[in-house]
């Protein structure tokens, strides 16, 4: 029956490709006719050369093959006239190349903990649970033009040069203000398309930064959700591109202003219709409820460094800890209801807990609002939001693969923990209240709902113990970890040379993008600011020499900006200088590059950078 079906879709496929395949007339059966259809067996296995993928140890350039295998969870698309098909990629010797095997690996092991544990509650009829996640996709949209001329903004989707404008986003009157005639247009479109691949999405607003905007899709399997992402993030820039706009979906395109993100919001459900982060009418009797609540502090507490490296490159080292991001601290946001809930239940008791009350805005004709029970913390890295949580810290142009492949490999350990003891000691309230005290005694240190932004927060975090990771080069050695290894691979996720290959991997790229940047960077001083400087220092010369024949007089405010623009010009060598002759020395090793390029190459990139933005405010914008 499956195979019938698989001959029934390459049929229509065979239409659908017909086009295009008439167009390679050298792909013939041998007879001279055009081949416009393809076995049902290519959806099983393909084998595309893998020789230019990075091979993290796991096998060498010159013997690198790879196979794909199609991803039946995640629909098949068409565009234009070829049928896209989500394929799962590893290694000739079977690793994952990708981040699709891992993710659906780790969805299978939620599943199985997940089912344990409803049975273990007695939930006998729950034969499967879900991962679902919906996405919110935050980016910057920018005239075509102007983008054409800034070289770093094409090589890198940054701009590693720029004073800071005169009004930025100090009024918040762009967040949720009305929508410009060509960005609605521009919306609209997007929409279109994305409707057109079967990709829900559902709003659309202005954020909070000039030019910055977000769009979210509707809640989805962990996969397809990942998926649908990945092909937003394709239309965007496609659709800006084809009407003279250019879409940057760097983490932090502009200083000064909000980087742009990417939420997460994640929650677990039952095949019989049950979600386990729904608190219900009755939350202290929802035991679901409150088993997975404790499930994922404790996950939270246990796991952070993974947490953190699911949201680690060196582009969002630049966003984080910025407005409308969250720092660098892995906590959690509950809400002081459930914070005494949870407390309550753990000393036995279920009356003190008081829910959240009506919102009476004055107004006669407006309906009553219900408070929520929990608040949405905007400056929490993982806050609870009603009937899931809201994931923060994942970066605007990153997968969100790896975030969902943490959470669900995370929650699978609380999830088998919690079960194996009330396999023990059977389920009751009283083994269910000392699950409760157990979660908050040993891991409530992770639950903070105060101001994650506020400096004593730092100092607070550090006296609870709290794991504090400030780049993405500490951040990627949670790969390293023996724990965390022995985690991914008790669940069959990432075996130890798989969790190795990716840390070498993410250095390695890490180190590139860096050295990309510094180079750009030089590039553009070279040949467009040290020029711009001299030629304007040119014309202000000259001026003096006219104004002092013509007047007599010497004038004190051109000598000045002539002195401080000369200074401006030997600084910006020295540094540049000295930048370039950094760059010429890194190390071989590209761990220790990698390491070099954080701490060496960064700073002195900002150094050049303080100086051509002086420069920016004296020199006359013509130049």
């Amino acid at each position: 029956m499956l195979l019938l079906l698989f001959q029934l879709l390459m049929q229509l496929v065979g239409f659908m490709l017909l086009d295009t395949a008439n167009i390679f007339t050298n792909c013939s059966n041998g007879e001279g006719d055009a081949i416009y259809k393809f076995s049902e067996k290519a959806l099983f296995k393909g084998e595309p050369d893998a020789s230019s993928f990075p091979t993290g140890g796991l096998r060498a350039t010159f013997e690198a093959r790879g196979y794909t295998t199609w991803d039946p969870t995640s629909s098949a698309f068409v565009k234009g006239t070829s049928l896209y098909i989500p394929t799962a990629f590893c290694s000739y010797t079977g690793e994952a190349l990708d981040t699709k095997t891992p993710l659906l690996r780790s969805m299978n092991a939620v599943n199985k903990s997940a089912v344990r544990l409803c049975h273990a509650l007695n939930l006998k009829d729950v034969t499967k649970v879900i991962s679902q996640v919906g996405a919110e996709q935050e980016y910057f949209i920018v005239n075509r033009e102007q983008y054409e001329k800034r070289l770093d903004l094409k090589i890198c989707g940054t701009t590693l040069i720029g004073a800071k404008t005169l009004k930025g986003q100090e009024l918040d009157d762009h967040y949720f203000g009305r929508i410009r005639i060509k960005i609605d247009n521009y919306m609209r479109e997007v929409d279109r398309r994305l409707w057109e691949l079967g990709v829900p999405a559902q709003t659309k607003h202005n954020e909070s930064a000039p030019a910055q905007h977000e769009l979210a899709c509707m809640y989805s399997e962990s996969n397809v959700a990942c998926d649908h992402n990945q092909i937003v993030m394709e239309t965007l820039r496609t659709v800006a591109k084809e009407q003279g706009l250019a879409c940057l979906l760097h983490e932090k395109p502009f200083a000064g202003i909000n980087g742009s993100g990417k939420h997460n919001n994640y929650s677990l459900v039952t095949d019989t219709g049950l979600n386990l982060f729904n608190q219900g009418k009755d939350p202290q009797n929802n035991a679901l409820f409150i088993v997975s609540l404790c499930a994922f502090i404790r996950a939270v507490d246990k796991y952070p460094n993974l947490l953190r490296l699911s949201a680690t490159s060196g582009t969002n080292d630049r966003r984080l800890g910025g407005s409308e991001a969250p720092p660098a601290i892995i906590s959690m946001f509950l809400g002081q209801y459930l914070v005494d809930l949870l407390n309550d239940i753990a000393k036995g008791s279920k009356n003190k807990a008081i829910s959240g009350d009506i919102l009476d805005i004055g107004v006669p004709t407006s309906a009553f609002l219900s408070r929520d029970d929990s608040d949405r913390n905007r400056t929490s890295p993982i806050a609870f939001t009603g009937n899931k949580f809201e994931f923060r810290m994942v970066g605007s142009s990153q997968s969100i693969a790896m975030a969902n492949t943490v959470l669900n490999t995370i929650m699978a350990d609380s999830f088998d923990a919690f079960s194996q003891y009330f396999e023990d000691f059977g389920y009751s309230e009283e083994t269910l209240s000392d699950i409760v005290a157990e979660t908050m005694h040993n891991h409530s240190k992770i639950i903070f709902n105060g101001n994650n932004y506020d400096i004593k927060w730092v100092v607070e975090a550090e006296r609870r113990g709290l794991s504090i990771i400030n780049n993405a080069v500490e951040g990627f050695e949670a790969l390293l970890k023996d724990d965390n290894i022995e985690l991914l691979s008790r669940y069959n996720v990432l075996s130890k040379s798989e969790c190795l290959s990716r840390y070498d991997i993410m250095m390695e790229n890490y180190s590139k993008i860096i050295s990309i940047e510094a180079s750009t960077l030089i590039e553009m001083v070279n040949r467009q600011i040290l020029p711009a400087i001299i030629r304007y220092v040119k014309m202000l010369s000259k001026t003096a020499v006219d104004f002092t024949k013509a007047t007599g007089y010497e004038q004190t405010y051109i000598k000045n900006t002539l002195i401080g623009l000369s200074k401006v010009i030997d600084n910006i060598s020295v540094e540049l200088q000295r930048l370039e002759d950094l760059l010429n020395n890194q190390p071989s090793d590209h761990v220790e590059r990698s390491r070099y390029m954080c701490n060496i190459i960064l700073p002195a990139m900002e150094k050049v950078r303080i100086y051509c933005d002086n420069a920016e405010t004296t020199v006359d914008k013509k130049y």
